[in-house]
């Protein structure tokens, strides 16, 4: 089965970069990303730029258009984020041979260290200013966090991939039947929703010292602050947990009041995490690079381990929360 990635060759991305007036230096080279290709290059003229090519019928051309003019609004407010590079006749989204594609001024440095106190309130502080400058700006064409219908496509696909067996089966529909029982629970009713950055992990933070910025906004979304907040709480224990979320909140609210009452989606954002990632990787096996990447999944000992994390994310979305 052909994917439309396999016609995205090398020669096909010097000519998208060369179509828009550019010189390289050298090739560019290939970044770890699977959900669109990206590619970090130099231009002759001295600048580095990262190209991303859009995952071809994920979003449409003005859901694209809205994650470049968030990008655009932030720059607009000093908030360090990856910039987008606009053509002298003022394109940011650029076409090629079917395949959607922008330009990214490079973002130099390494990702935060979690274990380190400055780095996450310097964090705190980075995410503060974002909502801050967020909070007057709307998506109309991004989606909103809808949590049941995430869950109920997820599991549909994992339960038509066909790689349980029986006895995985029967736990796989009890456990997701009982997290879309506690989910029907779940409101985000008198929460302030906001546009988001919407995947905000370590390797989407990029900087030195204590100051970083924000890339790869293609999972950006509406919803409430704390989806871009919860990942960086990577403790062992409560105790370590209250003394990384101590730090991250001391920064953000800097720049903007946080809603307590968003603390109790931290585990449910969590779940959506654990059942959506497994799903997306069966969703996607289709291109080439899922395979090699995620070849752990045809291991037989994957869907065991699976199975055990969403018991214990179960138990942990019952129990009362330590951050309450």
């Amino acid at each position: 089965m052909t994917h439309p990635y396999d016609t995205l060759t090398p020669v096909t991305v010097l000519d998208m970069i060369e179509a828009l007036g550019f010189e390289l230096q050298g090739e560019p080279f290939a970044l770890n990303s699977y959900e669109n290709r990206v590619y970090a290059w130099r231009a002759e003229s001295g600048p580095r730029f990262v190209l991303k090519v859009y995952r071809p019928g994920r979003w449409t051309a003005q859901q694209i258009d809205e994650e470049l003019s968030f990008l655009d609004w932030l720059e607009q407010h000093q908030v360090p984020a990856g910039r987008v590079w606009t053509s002298p006749e003022g394109v940011r989204r650029h076409e090629f041979k079917g395949f959607h594609y922008a330009l990214f001024h490079a973002v130099p440095g390494q990702a935060p260290e979690l274990d380190n106190p400055a780095h996450l309130f310097a964090l705190g502080e980075l995410m503060g200013r974002m909502h801050a400058a967020a909070a007057d700006f709307s998506f109309v064409h991004r989606p909103t966090l809808e949590p049941m219908p995430l869950l109920e496509r997820s599991r549909e696909q994992v339960l038509l991939c066909g790689r349980l067996d029986k006895g995985q089966r029967r736990t796989y529909e009890r456990l997701t039947s009982e997290l879309l029982t506690q989910a029907e629970q779940w409101s985000l009713s008198g929460l302030r929703l906001l546009p988001t950055h919407g995947d905000c992990h370590i390797g989407n933070l990029l900087g030195r010292d204590d100051e970083f910025s924000l890339v790869d906004f293609d999972d950006a979304i509406t919803a409430p602050a704390i989806n871009d907040l919860w990942m960086w709480l990577s403790g062992e224990d409560a105790q370590q947990w209250q003394r990384q979320w101590s730090e991250i909140i001391e920064g953000y609210e800097q720049y903007r009041a946080f809603d307590s009452r968003e603390l109790e989606w931290i585990e449910r954002l969590r779940t959506l995490r654990l059942v959506r990632h497994t799903a997306w990787i069966i969703e996607r096996w289709n291109d080439p690079a899922f395979p090699s990447a995620f070849s752990w999944l045809e291991r037989p000992g994957y869907w065991e381990t699976h199975l055990r994390t969403l018991e214990q994310q179960r138990h942990a979305l019952s129990s009362p929360h330590w951050l309450a």
